[in-house]
Order: structure tokens, then sequence, then C-alpha cells
């Protein structure tokens, strides 16, 4: 293992719930008037998460973000979370095959509630032990900043220098890149179109990955 820990980003990453959440935000967006395609949402409103993530809806929509749009995302995020969402191929074989010596830790936008109840729909609820990290959570600054990746590694004990991360987003590549850490930016998720590895590129990730087998060449 070329690394002295592994984090995760989560949406994405290890589940397929980019697209299906940035289409339900599409649909709302456009009932309420404003017209939004999912990749329009992806493009503005992925990766971020609590305050960052109002603003950009509120910028996009050129107001005040009404709270019908809170209880709408609410009643999705109960919906899902009895449901489950099915995995980004390869992710939970590769985590399980992880070397149980190996620190990993979760980091993402989305609160600590919502990683730990789709980790158990995948098997995989003792997998990160304590170490699930939220930006909404535990930093002030949840990503684009660098911050939730630096607080996940001090909290492991090792430096982010000797760290590489698994992000998919823009949002989160750039603050991944900012930390320091050898970047990985996974382009297996169902929401990963043409172009979507050109633009982590461009942000300055290490490498690009396009499923987990090419992810455990890229670590070995």
């Amino acid at each position: 293992m070329r690394f002295d820990a592994l984090l995760f980003d989560f949406d994405g990453v290890l589940i397929e719930s980019e697209y299906i959440g940035n289409r339900q935000i599409a649909q709302w967006l456009t009932a309420e008037g404003h017209p939004t395609t999912p990749e329009q949402s992806m493009a503005n409103f992925m990766g971020l998460s609590g305050p960052d993530f109002h603003a950009a809806i509120e910028r996009w929509i050129g107001g005040s973000m009404p709270p019908s749009f809170r209880e709408a995302r609410a009643a999705e995020d109960a919906r899902v979370m009895a449901e489950g969402i099915a995995e980004v191929a390869g992710a939970a074989a590769f985590v399980r095959a992880l070397p149980p010596e190996l620190p990993c830790a979760v980091v993402s936008s989305s609160s600590t509630r919502w990683i730990a109840c789709h980790l158990d729909h995948l098997g995989l609820e003792d997998a990160f032990g304590t170490h699930i990290y939220s930006g909404s959570e535990h930093v002030a600054r949840g990503k684009p900043a660098p911050d939730l990746y630096l607080h996940a590694a001090a909290a492991l004990g090792v430096d982010i220098r000797r760290c590489a991360i698994l992000e998919d987003s823009p949002v989160g590549a750039t603050g991944a890149v900012a930390s320091g850490a050898y970047v990985i930016g996974l382009c297996a998720g169902s929401h990963c179109g043409i172009g979507h590895a050109d633009r982590l590129k461009a942000i300055g990730v290490d490498t690009v990955a396009h499923n987990f087998d090419e992810v455990t060449a890229l670590l070995g």
C-alpha cells in the first residue's frame, strides 16, 4: 500500500446518490418555476452542504429559498434512507478487501446520520468505526475548503500528505487537492458523464480512476 490512510467521499463514490438527489432537486425547482435539468443541478450544487448549498440554490433562483424546498428535501431523504440506494459498482467489495490495519475515514458533505444509514444498507456499518466526518458537522468550513480532509487525517493520526482521497465531484476535488493529499478523481458513478474526468483533471487531481479495479491498482 502506497499510502498510510484512505479517505472516502461518500455520495457518488460509495453510493449512487448523486444523480438521484440532483434529479429530485431539478424536478422541484422546475415545478416552482425555475427550469433546471439534473445536469445543471449537478454542475451547480453537487458536493456542497449546509449554508453553501442553500446559498447556491438561492443564487440559481435569484431569491430566498422557500421553506417548502427544505420540506421536499427532508421527505426525499427520508424515502431513500428507508429504501436504500445502490452502491457504486464494486464499492462495497473494495472496502471489505482493504487491509484491516489501514486507517480509513468517510469525508462527506452529507450528515453522519445519512452516511451511517446507507453504510448499514451496504453491509458496511462497521467498516469505518467512528471515523465518519461531515462537512456540516465537524468543521466550520465544508467543501470546497480543505478543512474536512485535514480534520479526518488528524483524527486518524496520519499526515495528510500520506493520505489518498477518493473524490468524484469538482467541489470535493477542489478541497481535496488543496489539502495536500494524493487525490484520485473517481469517475465510476452513473452521474459521471462525458467530460467529467477532464473537469477533475483541470482541478488538479493526481489521477483519475473509472472503476474500483483501477483504484486498487493505483493504491498498490
